[in-house]
C-alpha cells in the first residue's frame, strides 16, 4: 500500500478539520505505515509539578495514530478511536516537546491498529507507550 497523503497534506487537513488543536502538533515525518509527530509543549499542557499532563500525552498518541492512518487511506475525517491502552512509564522532562513515533501494525478495510512510543526530547528512553485502534468508516 502506498501513501495517500503527504506531510504537508496531513498538516493542512489537521488545520482545516481540527483548528482547535492543530497548532499543538507538528508532523515531522511520514512514511509507509509510520509517522512521527511532535507535541509543541506549552503551559496549557502542564500539570502541577511542571510535567506534561496525561491527557496531553494521550492526545499526542491519539493524533499520531489518526495521522498515520490517514496517510495510508486518505482524508477521512470520520475515522474514530475505538480502543486505547497507554502506559505512562517515566516523567517527561519539564518544558520540552514530546515526540511520538507511530507504526501501524494492521491496516484493514474497517480497522487500523497502531503502536506509539512517546519520547521527551533529549531522553533516550520512552516516557509512554500506547496502542490504539481506529475504526475506518465504510466507503
Amino acid at each position: 500500500m502506498s501513501l495517500k497523503m503527504t506531510r504537508d497534506e496531513l498538516t493542512r487537513f489537521l488545520e482545516q478539520e481540527f483548528p482547535q488543536v492543530a497548532g499543538d502538533f507538528a508532523i515531522e515525518e511520514v512514511g509507509d505505515m509510520r509517522v512521527r509527530v511532535r507535541l509543541l509543549v506549552g503551559v496549557r499542557h502542564l500539570r502541577p509539578g511542571g510535567t506534561v499532563s496525561g491527557p496531553s500525552i494521550f492526545a499526542l498518541a491519539d493524533v499520531t495514530v489518526y495521522l498515520a492512518t490517514l496517510a495510508m487511506i486518505g482524508p477521512e475525517a470520520l475515522a474514530v478511536t475505538t480502543n486505547c491502552s497507554i502506559d505512562f512509564m517515566r516523567k517527561p522532562t519539564a518544558g520540552v516537546d514530546l515526540i511520538a513515533e507511530c507504526r501501524l501494525l494492521k491496516l484493514g478495510r474497517v480497522l487500523s491498529v497502531g503502536e506509539v512510543l512517546i519520547f521527551s526530547e533529549g531522553l533516550e528512553a520512552p516516557v509512554a507507550r500506547a496502542s490504539l485502534t481506529y475504526a475506518i468508516p465504510p466507503k
